[in-house]
């Protein structure tokens, strides 16, 4: 963590400015939007895909192309912010990083507007960029996030899902995005093709460890740390890999059972209960490190001691956080 810090602070001024963008993009006269928009960048984050963006941009000529840089950092935030006020209407979420979400304030339909804001401010930022590269990486993984979205509505509840349906739905959702903002941010820098190219499966695989993580702390963390209700997941129907593995054990069939659409408060927490008592939450942690053993050998291919230690820090307090 302390690690983690140092490299954080080192970024911290590059991090200031993409900020004080963050603020003047989404702010709007239609007071709602604002107020919506304004709340959820205030209510706070890691800003890890900027924080990515801005390390990757190191590998090229970050001081020429600050302006492009700075660009993709702040699209690729207002990406995911939209993403989460969308996946909140979907899961019907009243809390976000320990505060009321936009559509428990605004209702659901202005939610899905404040999304699609987000969206369109991401999309004119970069719309300052001539790289028409930029915009098929960028668009293509919106496609495939879109598509993951709708995999997971489809697959609630569904437990004749295999693991395979569980990775491509974590790679559209999360990885994805991670990976692009480890490789826009060398490609507007100018940064060599292989460094690019070895970027981007690092990202790759460090969003999948993100999300797998993110899915074991939906069990084993604390509401007050996470800032959500725990396995929300589970009692919406949405089965992660801690369950899915879950469902292989001797009381698998009594979870499958239990985790249903009419399932009740009391059927969800003894659900609970089974998968935590079943060691799959640990299983699942330790696909996360093979993750995060597969990044790594495409980070330890970069010659940039520097950068490369920095995303390695990165990657570890990914992989180790407890929010």
């Amino acid at each position: 963590m302390l690690e983690f810090v140092s490299v954080y602070s080192r970024y911290q001024s590059q991090l200031n400015k993409v900020e004080k963008r963050l603020q003047f993009e989404v702010a709007s006269v239609q007071q709602d939007i604002h107020s919506a928009a304004s709340t959820l960048l205030t209510a706070g984050g890691k800003r890890i895909r900027p924080l990515f963006t801005l390390i990757c941009s190191q590998l090229g000529k970050p001081h020429q192309y600050w302006d492009e840089i700075e660009r993709v950092a702040c699209a690729l935030e207002l990406i995911h912010m939209a993403t989460l006020v969308h996946d909140d209407v979907i899961d019907h979420a009243d809390l976000r990083r320990g505060s009321p979400t936009v559509r428990s304030r605004y209702g659901n339909l202005a939610a899905m507007y404040v999304g699609d804001y987000l969206f369109a401010k991401a999309i004119s930022l970069l719309s300052g960029i001539q790289n028409a590269r930029v915009h098929f990486e960028l668009s293509n993984a919106i496609v495939k996030l879109c598509k993951g979205e709708i995999e997971q509505i489809r697959d609630l509840f569904n437990w004749d899902q295999t693991l395979h349906n569980y990775l491509r739905r974590i790679e559209r959702k999360t990885a994805l995005l991670i990976s692009v903002s480890c490789s826009l941010g060398a490609i507007v820098s100018d940064a060599p093709e292989r460094d690019i190219y070895l970027l981007r499966k690092f990202g790759y695989w460090t969003g999948m460890a993100f999300q797998v993580i993110d899915d074991v702390l939906d069990f084993s963390g604390e509401q007050s740390t996470v800032g959500k209700p725990v396995a929300g997941d589970l009692r919406q129907g949405n089965l992660t890999l801690p369950t899915l593995l879950a469902r292989r054990k001797s009381d698998g069939k009594r979870l499958m059972k239990l985790v249903r659409p009419e399932m009740t408060a009391t059927d969800a927490d003894e659900a609970i209960d089974i998968v935590r008592q079943s060691g799959c939450i640990e299983e699942a942690r330790n696909f996360a490190k093979l993750c995060m053993e597969k990044a790594i050998v495409y980070l330890d291919q970069i010659t940039d001691l520097d950068s490369r230690n920095e995303l390695q820090i990165v990657a570890q307090f990914v992989n180790e956080r407890l929010f």
